[in-house]
């Protein structure tokens, strides 16, 4: 006999408002940035501005892909995809980290280029000005993706979080870089340059790296496991615990495992212990999809004495 169920928390409504009002905003963000560092670099030639105009242009595409990956995503359960569509997110965060690996080595070829033929910074205030409005508005758009994060466990959101993280730091990077050019120490331009490729690229593998974790399925950390085995294994009638597999999709942890139960039972008996754990487990995990199948096994007393007189003692 198996049991499954489904909760979300928020619920579908709230999550789904959440998901398109930090894809809209990551997007409006992006472009807003795009023009404002298209006027720095115009007017100031610096290839670390560049840089940071090549990661917003990336920024650009990889929201917009976040955009309608987010909205695939959220739409229920259907006959063709039973499951969800939840790893439309993972899908996204694997692009966004492609359109990332791109951007970095792009940045790092302008950079070289640039160490190779240099060449002075000019329009410093403008430079400045741009710089500071983008770190102003990618710290709040990383404020509100922040809370979505938090709110919806978005695989997209945090993908997309993860490298206007990184945006926050290499923009505080070029402002530095800029300054240093004002007062004569225009080499170090295309240094922070590359060092803003080099910490481009290892927020591209780290997307990629959680994106193909769950696009390949991979079990939900060890100390979750153990978790959802310790809480199976709580309930006094419940013999044993094998057989746990576990995943995530999207937003939801999808759980199943078997529950060792006496032979003699009857089926609804077991049906009820199978709710109970069901429940407990979805208490511990409200994003989560709980499958349980029932193994009879020959009763052992002195184990059920001992969890019986071991729930009891534990009080409630």
């Amino acid at each position: 006999m198996d049991a499954s169920s489904a909760a979300v928390t928020p619920d579908a409504e709230e999550a789904g408002r959440l998901l398109r009002l930090a894809t809209n905003l990551s997007v409006a963000v992006a472009i807003v940035l795009i023009f404002a560092k298209g006027y720095a670099w115009w007017q100031t030639d610096s290839v670390a501005i560049l840089a940071s105009l090549v990661d917003s242009l990336m920024d650009a595409g990889a929201s917009l892909l976040n955009l309608f990956a987010v909205r695939y995503a959220l739409a229920p359960a259907d006959a063709s995809h039973r499951w969800g569509h939840g790893k439309a997110e993972a899908i996204a965060g694997l692009g966004q980290g492609v359109f990332i690996v791109g951007s970095g080595l792009f940045l790092v070829s302008e950079a070289v280029d640039r160490l190779l033929h240099p060449a002075p910074v000019s329009a410093f205030s403008v430079g400045i000005g741009v710089m500071i409005l983008t770190i102003v508005l990618t710290a709040g758009l990383v404020a509100v993706q922040t809370a979505v994060i938090r709110r919806t466990r978005s695989a997209a959101i945090r993908a997309d979080s993860l490298h206007y993280r990184a945006d926050l730091l290499t923009n505080a990077a070029v402002l530095i870089a800029l300054a240093l050019a004002h007062f004569g120490w225009s080499g170090v331009d295309p240094l922070f340059a590359l060092a803003v490729a080099a910490y481009t690229l290892r927020a591209a593998w780290e997307i990629i790296r959680d994106a193909l974790s769950e696009l390949l399925d991979q079990e939900l950390p060890e100390a979750r496991r153990l978790e959802i085995i310790e809480i199976a294994g709580a309930h006094p009638r419940v013999q044993g615990v094998h057989d746990l597999r576990t995943r995530r999709s999207g937003r939801m942890d999808f759980i199943e495992l078997h529950l060792e139960l006496d032979d003699h039972m009857p089926l609804i008996v077991a049906h009820g212990i199978s709710d109970a754990v069901e429940a407990s487990i979805m208490e511990a995990i409200p994003h989560a999809d709980v499958m349980i199948h029932l193994d009879p096994v020959s009763l052992d007393e002195d184990l059920l004495d001992d969890k019986i007189e071991a729930v009891e003692n534990a009080g409630p």
